[in-house]
């Protein structure tokens, strides 16, 4: 099964595709290649090719019911979207709605979307192309963004994203639904309901954030991009070649890690493929791996 209960929540695993994206040295330019080696046991399959150095990462989202309510968290890279800068993305024929379906879920049902970043492969189905226009996926949902990000990769105020990876998402997956009157833009922290609550992770992106759960005694961490890899967990001092601001993202990481272990909560990141989910201790001055999640390995 791809959920599982959470104290008052159910969470549902939503994959719109996995595999390789990206090698080593290339994602986690930083990362010394006796790192992956040392961990290369648990990591391969699932994180790190068997034959190559080619990071595995899932596109997915959670879909949590709480307070009566259907939430989205993340929406992946999207259908049929001119992506010039990631051929893998460009124009893709995915089944992600199909998946939705499986895992009991209409578009029209989706109360809530949280996007926790605008990078390209988090909010791309937040539209879909209904022959003339790009609309709203999910028609009578709100979508929570951050505030720093819709100003941040917002063209009008960054001509460094042309030419990047999230060159035209926002004129896309973004400014649609903002148009239509769904997006509710936040700061710093925003109370989603009695188990949820979205809290500011800045470093990856100027506007990252999570959504942590806490619902009767169980606590959990909807994660974001806060890692890529599970190496991150044993190297918290490592970031991907995506983040904007690498000193932020390395103590944002830290402290997140942190509560994580102290609360024995879920780390649920958007990317991670296999069991996707982990619960993580305190080793040393660092993180290890205690528990991988129930989820299936895909």
């Amino acid at each position: 099964m791809d959920q599982i209960a959470l104290g008052e929540v159910t969470v549902t695993r939503v994959e719109e595709t996995h595999g390789p994206i990206m090698p080593t040295d290339q994602f986690f330019p930083d990362v010394p290649e006796e790192a992956w080696q040392e961990h290369r046991e648990w990591l391969v399959p699932d994180h790190l090719g068997a034959d190559d150095t080619m990071v595995h990462v899932a596109m997915q989202s959670w879909v949590l019911r709480s307070g009566g309510r259907t939430i989205v968290v993340d929406t992946g890279v999207g259908n049929g979207k001119a992506r010039p800068a990631v051929a893998a993305w460009d124009h893709l024929d995915l089944d992600y709605l199909g998946a939705l379906a499986r895992a009991g879920v209409r578009p029209e049902d989706v109360d809530l979307v949280v996007n926790t970043h605008l990078h390209v492969d988090h909010v791309g189905w937040n539209t879909r192309w209904d022959g003339e226009n790009w609309v709203p996926t999910f028609p009578n949902a709100t979508y929570l963004m951050p505030e720093a990000d819709f100003e941040f990769w917002n063209p009008a105020n960054n001509s460094g994203i042309a030419g990047g990876v999230n060159e035209n998402v926002f004129e896309d997956s973004v400014a649609p639904v903002h148009a239509a009157g769904q997006v509710q833009l936040w700061e710093a922290g925003h109370v989603i309901d009695g188990n949820l609550r979205l809290e500011a992770a800045p470093g990856h992106t100027p506007g990252s954030s999570v959504v942590k759960l806490e619902s009767g005694g169980d606590r959990a961490l909807f994660a974001g991009d806060l890692m890529h890899t599970p190496l991150q967990v044993t190297h918290a001092e490592h970031n991907s070649c995506f983040c904007e601001d690498p000193a932020q993202a390395r103590a944002t990481r830290r402290r997140l890690l942190g509560w994580a272990a102290d609360s024995a909560a879920l780390v649920l990141p958007a990317h991670f493929s296999g069991h996707s989910a982990l619960e993580v201790e305190h080793r040393g001055s660092g993180f290890g791996i205690k528990n991988w999640a129930p989820f299936p390995r895909y």
